[in-house]
């Protein structure tokens, strides 16, 4: 059993209403349900009165209910004994972020930290979009590092959460370069001969990005899928083998462009592209949840830089 299972039947019991608890565990609604289902295969008894509407629970499900909030509760205080142990916690940044950031964008971005503002201790978690975004709901990280598109955004509430954009990123096509040095496949194909498809898979965050630039075509594209992933990593592998075509955020594959490993399948042309941010996140302190000052410090910094006042200020050693 999973603890998202246990958060998941609470807050259905609490909103008696599956779409709405949906949005609030920031899931579709058939990946809620799906959840709510597991839970209730594992006990091996329905929770759910599903007759009726709206939501109501069965028998068993009230008397779990009391039994669901007593568990989370000794797990999340078990967390946070632990983790009030760790003294150096109060000096470290966790970070949430997505597979591929964490491969292409991060270890740059703490570099840069490292010279302009002060050496940090950090602790990564690679994750999928969904589950990075948890980690910051939930409390499992002080800060979240995510892609962002207005047509499929990260649903965070302003009211609690400040967000800073720390660049773009291009999601292109690429193929693998021949003798000649050119793509050994150019988008768009033809009905006749589809070019082959390295595809994400459908609960990948760029696999969405990918279904808006195919949706927004002007010149139809003729694919056909020949492998899956949720990893961009993963569809870049395959590509240097030569296996098809695959969309790729334009910093997985710098090293590979200059050394005309891979090239744009798409004859350069925006038609078949999509910008995204790389945004970073964090919940806003209150009085009640203060976070780390080293956060605190990091944050009014990036601010600074936004607005041109931060220049290349370091951090004294006494300040962290």
């Amino acid at each position: 059993m999973e603890t998202k299972w246990l958060e998941d039947f609470i807050s259905l019991v609490e909103t008696n209403n599956f779409s709405r608890s949906a949005a609030l565990r920031h899931v579709t609604q058939p990946a809620f349900s799906r959840r709510i289902q597991s839970l209730e295969n594992w006990l091996g008894t329905d929770l759910i009165d599903r007759t009726s509407y709206p939501t109501r629970l069965t028998p068993a499900g009230v008397v779990f209910y009391e039994q669901a909030l007593e568990m989370l509760s000794k797990i999340n205080g078990a967390r946070e004994l632990l983790r009030s142990k760790r003294a150096a916690a109060q000096t470290s940044i966790d970070l949430a972020v997505p597979h591929t950031l964490s491969l292409t964008f991060v270890p740059k971005w703490l570099t840069s930290l490292e010279d302009n503002f002060a050496p940090i201790r950090s602790r990564l978690m690679a994750l999928n979009v969904h589950d990075a975004v948890l980690q910051l709901v939930e409390g499992g990280c002080d800060l979240l590092l995510c892609y962002h598109h207005p047509r499929q955004p990260v649903q965070l509430d302003p009211g609690r959460y400040d967000m800073l954009v720390l660049g773009r990123e291009s999601l292109r096509a690429y193929a693998r370069c021949d003798k000649n040095k050119v793509p050994e496949f150019r988008l768009p194909g033809t009905k006749r001969a589809p070019l082959p498809f390295l595809s994400y898979t459908n609960n990948a965050y760029l696999g969405r990005m990918v279904e808006l630039i195919l949706g927004d075509a002007k010149t139809p594209l003729h694919l056909e899928p020949h492998y899956e992933t949720d990893m961009a990593e993963g569809l870049k592998m395959m590509a240097l083998e030569g296996r098809g075509i695959a969309f790729l955020p334009e910093s997985a594959v710098t090293r590979e462009l200059k050394q005309k490993q891979l090239a744009r399948a798409d004859g350069d042309t925006a038609d078949w592209e999509i910008e995204m941010d790389i945004r970073l996140y964090r919940e806003r302190p209150s009085a009640s949840r203060p976070g780390k000052a080293i956060v605190e410090r990091l944050w009014h910094f990036l601010e600074q830089q936004q607005h041109g006042g931060a220049g290349k200020r370091r951090v004294p050693v006494s300040e962290r």
